[in-house]
């Protein structure tokens, strides 16, 4: 366990990565058996998605394991240290899509598995920035998509842009969309029962009008009878849009133009 002064000696370390302290030390006899940061890990991804991150404190997990909470500060530093490995393990989830086949396959492979995580695991998106997310299951995941960006044919230096673009769509689109089923869930509806009841409840106020006719207009013509189809033909046409994007900006650089524009002396 760190005492204080020993986290005063180190107040800018701001991840479990760059601590370098090995996961586990050796169990004296007041301390649980099986207990390790794997399990611990693993309860703290069960409360988090049984009860969400504003509910998550050091106490209830150790409740949760029928442990002190000063057991679990013989694996971990702080509570933020838990929340960097389960935000980690949960990574794991995604199964990076072999690097044969058309990078358009291998990107909408990866951009459905990132959706479906973020739905799955609404705790993830508040942290997605705020912790460095460098632990080895994010790694791997950050190298497939690097890796898929590479096989696009678009230059070095655009690149992280086209990796920007796609992955802060869905992190957006998947944050929005989980947020509208937990909601669902807590008024006790299904999602197409909440929808309808928020669209009736717009429809009755006349200074909505406009609004609500060109918004029937929109789902109409998108011909999807549930949330779920709404969202779904949602996100893939527009992550069609973002492939068909990365596509014309590759040729685009390609261009005589464009070596000509990247070779002039600027003014």
């Amino acid at each position: 366990m760190v005492s204080a002064a020993d986290r005063a000696k180190d107040p800018a370390r701001t991840s479990v990565w760059l601590n370098h302290r090995p996961p586990s030390r050796a169990r004296k006899s007041d301390q649980p058996a099986g207990l390790d940061r794997d399990r611990i890990t693993a309860a703290t991804v069960r409360l988090l998605d049984a009860e969400g991150l504003a509910k998550f404190s050091m106490r209830r997990l150790a409740a949760e394991l029928k442990v002190t909470a000063m057991s679990l500060y013989w694996y971990v530093d702080t509570k933020d240290d838990l929340l960097e490995l389960a935000l980690d393990a949960v990574f794991s989830e995604i199964d990076p899509p072999s690097d044969e086949g058309p990078w358009e396959t291998r990107l909408r492979a990866l951009a459905t598995a990132y959706r479906q995580l973020l739905v799955r695991h609404l705790w993830v998106s508040p942290l997605i920035g705020k912790f460095l997310n460098m632990g080895p299951h994010a790694m791997l995941m950050a190298y497939a998509l690097q890796d898929v960006i590479r096989a696009t044919g678009l230059p070095l230096g655009r690149q992280t842009g086209a990796l920007s673009a796609v992955f802060q769509f869905v992190y957006g689109f998947s944050t929005v969309e989980g947020q509208f089923a937990q909601r669902s869930a807590e008024a006790g509806l299904s999602q197409d029962e909440y929808f309808q009841q928020a669209m009736s409840a717009i429809q009755g106020q006349p200074q909505f009008g406009p609004i609500v006719e060109n918004s029937q207009e929109l789902i109409a013509a998108r011909g999807a009878d549930t949330v779920q189809e709404m969202q779904d033909r949602d996100f893939a046409f527009a992550l069609d849009l973002l492939i068909a994007g990365i596509d014309a900006m590759r040729e685009r650089e390609r261009s005589p133009e464009a070596d000509e524009d990247r070779t002039r002396p600027r003014q």
